[in-house]
């Protein structure tokens, strides 16, 4: 909004001719979503707390865990929003791949919002049933997939896959190209919010996630620097650095009140919607399998719940104490702060590993 109404003042005023460049106004963006968080974050603690939108915990999960009963959740409407408002006011809303990312967020974040909705305001204490919310997860991916499958037929978009380390291997996934975009999205939906267990740990993490991801979408975007490292240039998705700043500003500023000893919890209407946003910017970006690498305390922690369920199934035995794997180095005595704290280290180590694959192809 601001870049269409004051950019075109700068053949009068040459001062906004700085709105032409998407580093200001990432870096815009970024201030922006932080200024929100903090100046609406004790507000809606306060009307969470006024009407008693508490977290729910379950019996099963660890005992440290019973003190957080009661703490506000749903708190990711403040990431929705701040990362919603600065992406309207600071980027160019003529672009397409800002509006998929933009309405993918909210979406998810719909999804969410709904199984919240339904545990604490209707004490439902399974919110959404599994079945239901994967079909909508699904259902939204699928539109995702469909209009980028589209966009490649008339050449504004390319399905094909590009392999980190390999500059000349680029398979052509065709239609193919669908159910691996709803594979995308929905795993990476999915593995955020098995990640949101621990204060501060699912936030951090995309926080990490998505500074790699932003500086990624910058380098695609730019014909220099994506001609010198043999990347798919897309036209036009260097807009979506800004939408990346402002996930960036949203995850840094929700951080300040979601660090332990928590005040508010994202809930479910703010992991699903995180996710599915670093989900679906590696799709944008033609970075889908450097996802794997990028997200990889999320690969972890979402392996570790697959490797729980199918060895209790085969063998009737558990490989982990608990899972998804925070909790099994909660119960193996490691404390929270300490568990938060190197699986964050673990995210920046995985994404300046991400980053080096860069060259290395």
């Amino acid at each position: 909004m601001l870049y269409h109404l004051l950019y075109p003042l700068y053949t009068d005023y040459s001062f906004f001719n700085v709105f032409r460049y998407v580093t200001f106004r990432t870096a815009s963006a970024t201030l922006t979503a932080l200024a929100i968080s903090f100046l609406l974050g004790p507000w809606l603690i306060a009307r969470l707390r006024q009407f008693q939108i508490g977290q729910h915990i379950r019996q099963e999960g660890p005992e440290t865990h019973r003190s957080k009963a009661g703490t506000p959740t749903m708190g990711g409407a403040l990431i929705l929003t701040a990362i919603v408002v600065p992406t309207l006011l600071w980027a160019n809303l003529t672009n397409v791949f800002v509006w998929i990312a933009l309405l993918t967020t909210i979406a998810f974040g719909l999804i969410g919002f709904s199984d919240d909705y339904l545990k604490i305001v209707r004490k439902q204490s399974k919110g959404l049933s599994a079945r239901t919310k994967l079909l909508l997860q699904t259902s939204c991916a699928l539109v995702i997939g469909l209009v980028l499958f589209n966009m490649s037929r008339q050449g504004d978009y390319s399905t094909a896959l590009l392999f980190p380390f390999f500059k000349e291997l680029r398979p052509e996934l065709s239609w193919l190209f669908i159910p691996f975009a709803i594979l995308v999205i929905v795993g990476s939906s999915n593995a955020v919010n098995l990640t949101d267990g621990l204060d501060g740990l699912a936030i951090g993490t995309v926080l990490i996630a998505a500074a790699a991801f932003t500086v990624l979408t910058y380098v695609t975007g730019h014909a220099q620097f994506s001609a010198y490292l043999d990347l798919i240039q897309i036209p036009g998705i260097w807009e979506l650095t800004i939408f990346g700043g402002a996930m960036v500003g949203a995850s840094l500023g929700f951080l300040w009140f979601n660090c332990y000893p928590a005040q508010m919890f994202m809930g479910d209407v703010g992991s699903l919607a995180l996710g599915s946003a670093i989900g679906t910017v590696a799709l944008l970006i033609k970075q889908e399998l450097l996802l794997v690498l990028v997200g990889g305390v999320f690969v972890m922690e979402a392996l570790s719940v697959i490797i729980q369920v199918a060895s209790f199934k085969l063998t009737g035995q558990r490989v982990f104490r608990m899972a998804p794997l925070h909790h099994h180095f909660e119960l193996a005595g490691w404390s929270e702060p300490k568990i938060i704290i190197r699986f964050w280290i673990l995210g920046i180590i995985f994404a300046l590993a991400s980053l080096t694959t860069l060259k290395l192809r």
